[in-house]
């Protein structure tokens, strides 16, 4: 049984010398995996190549490019100068596998020879762009020491990925989550719960899981929607054209979803702070356990499911 990446001991810290910003040049904002909290971040790639998400604030002050090679591995060195150890390596910023697939492994294969203490290397990556590589092009990203990609599905709801820009369909989902696998690269998937609003949230947990259960990843990721002014999605619903998730749909979005998942290994992580009730298990054998702590918080809905607020967040 694979345990969660959150569980991993934590090894000896490294002794900070310097500020990470006179270590590594940084084009902020940076974004990371919560899970990747004790990682370091190198900006392999600068924003996001699809940047038209609907709810996502992320990159949009970015224009997508590649960094040069060259002056990622410069930043490498200077790391390896000053860190006596690093457990794990995170390649910002989004999507960064969309970038060649060849340069990407040269960068892999250079930080596992710099690091080779690190049980982890790993970046964000989508559907758009996994669904155009090859199996073969994955592999080699594998081969060179790739060991993970967090996968943001979202909603496995075709009416709701179309809604949202997302620029993939349910179908292009799975295909993509079935060469990653292929290539023996781990799937972490995020989804999005309260995507589909209060009009579309059956729809969104029926269909998301159906996905899910086509794609059998090692770790699914809940995430809960939260309406970020100036994101085109906030503006939708500041116009009356989105009807926002409360917490009680939420929690039933996910009962369903829960209900539905028929994952043979799973690890089901709640793991950030966007999510009204921290859930966690192993599926298939947790599933009452986490079901029984969302019966929980629908029946004491004025203590774990009061309306938030940014700054809570």
């Amino acid at each position: 049984m694979r345990l969660p990446i959150r569980s991993i001991p934590k090894a000896v810290r490294p002794v900070i010398i310097l500020n990470m910003q006179e270590v590594l040049r940084y084009e902020e904002p940076l974004y990371r995996p919560p899970c990747e909290a004790g990682s370091l971040i190198v900006q392999v790639t600068l924003g996001c190549p699809h940047n038209r998400c609907t709810f996502c604030g992320m990159y949009k002050m970015k224009k997508y490019r590649v960094r040069d090679p060259e002056e990622v591995k410069a930043d490498l060195r200077r790391a390896r100068l000053f860190y006596r150890y690093v457990e794990s390596v995170f390649l910002a910023d989004g999507n960064t596998v969309a970038m060649n697939s060849d340069k990407l492994a040269d960068i892999i294969r250079y930080i596992r020879r710099l690091f080779p203490e690190a049980k982890r290397i790993s970046p964000y990556g989508g559907a758009r762009f996994l669904k155009g590589k090859s199996v073969e092009a994955l592999r080699k990203l594998r081969e060179a020491g790739l060991d993970i990609i967090y996968f943001g599905l979202e909603s496995g709801d075709d009416e709701i990925l179309a809604a949202v820009d997302k620029g993939v369909t349910s179908r292009d989902m799975i295909e993509a989550a079935r060469r990653v696998k292929e290539a023996g690269i781990e799937l972490s998937v995020y989804i999005l719960l309260g995507l589909g609003g209060e009009d579309r949230w059956r729809q969104h947990a029926e269909n998301t899981a159906s996905v899910l259960n086509a794609m059998q990843p090692g770790y699914i990721r809940p995430r809960t929607l939260y309406l970020l002014p100036g994101t085109p999605l906030y503006r939708e619903a500041q116009e009356g054209r989105f009807r926002e998730a409360s917490g009680e749909t939420v929690m039933r979005e996910l009962q369903v979803l829960l209900e539905r998942l028929e994952v043979e290994d799973a690890w089901f992580l709640s793991d950030h702070i966007s999510n009204y009730v921290p859930i966690y298990g192993h599926l298939p054998e947790d599933r009452e356990k986490m079901l029984a702590a969302v019966e929980t918080a629908l029946e004491k809905a004025d203590v774990y499911l009061a309306p938030r607020h940014l700054t809570t967040l």
